[in-house]
């Protein structure tokens, strides 16, 4: 007998309801430092742009392409958060998406079930098209991040039971 695995495509373009339910892209508001994000993507792209530009802000309150098309605007110089300026693409930078990520899951009962249902699977990140050398999260990143949070909870749910 072979295994087959199985992959769940976490992605806006994914059909499985899922993988858009985790996707960045999608709106879902959460808390982070003390703010209100629209999505996780509205505060990847707006993390682009120095604290003192507009266009943070309005990144802050969208979700999907929207944030997308907007983050297309910034320079790319660095990361922008508290004061400071992290290099882009770094490891810092990573570390501070993945917090919002997990403040976003943590604050949803619904996503928290959504990721435990994937116990099993192996998450991808394929959005049908070449993922850019500038990206701010690259898919493998992505990936490990949630399968990681998955872990996690499924470790305190059989703790818990």
């Amino acid at each position: 007998m072979s295994s087959k695995t199985t992959f769940l495509n976490v992605s806006s373009t994914s059909d499985d309801w899922r993988g858009l339910a985790l996707s960045n892209f999608g709106l879902s508001p959460f808390i982070f430092n003390g703010m209100l994000f629209a999505s996780v993507e509205g505060f990847i792209q707006g993390i682009k742009f120095p604290e003192n530009d507009p266009r943070r802000l309005q990144a802050f309150n969208l979700s999907g392409w929207e944030a997308k098309h907007l983050g297309e605007q910034a320079d790319r110089g660095g990361a922008y958060w508290n004061g400071q300026c992290l290099p882009y693409g770094s490891m810092q930078h990573h570390r501070l998406i993945e917090a919002a990520i997990r403040a976003r899951i943590r604050q949803s009962a619904g996503l928290q079930r959504a990721l435990l249902s994937t116990s099993g699977l192996v998450l991808i990140h394929d959005t049908g098209r070449k993922e850019a050398a500038t990206t701010s999260l690259p898919a493998g990143v992505f990936c490990r991040i949630l399968t990681g949070i998955r872990d996690e909870l499924l470790q305190a749910w059989l703790a818990a039971s």
